[in-house]
């Protein structure tokens, strides 16, 4: 590892998305990860987040193009679906791969 470099060794924690890592976050984009969608009502109860709290987090990765949110109407009433975009797909991809790196090259 040169000191002179710019850019950060492989595996480097300071190459881990922040935005994913923070810990709320990291649960709802692990939920969507392994669904293809799911409702508001369903990821409070996954994560326990409080509306407030998931609504947040959600706007927050919503902003920076890793979800989707879809408000349609089920049965006359209003229903907030969210899926990861493809942009947020791969960004979960690259987390684990870092996460997996950075472990992996800790000293026993």
């Amino acid at each position: 590892m040169s000191t002179e470099s710019n850019t950060l060794p492989e595996g480097s924690a300071n190459e881990i998305d922040k935005l994913i890592h923070e810990p709320a976050r990291l649960l709802i984009m692990a939920n969507l990860y392994v669904v293809e969608r799911a409702d508001f009502t369903f990821l409070m109860r996954q994560t326990d987040l409080t509306w407030g709290n998931l609504s947040s987090h959600m706007t927050k990765l919503e902003d920076a193009g890793y979800i989707e949110v879809i408000k349609e109407f089920k049965d006359k009433r209003p229903n907030t679906m969210l899926q990861l975009t493809d942009k947020g797909r791969q960004a979960f991809q690259h987390y684990r791969q870092q996460m997996r790196s950075v472990l992996d090259n800790l000293p026993d």
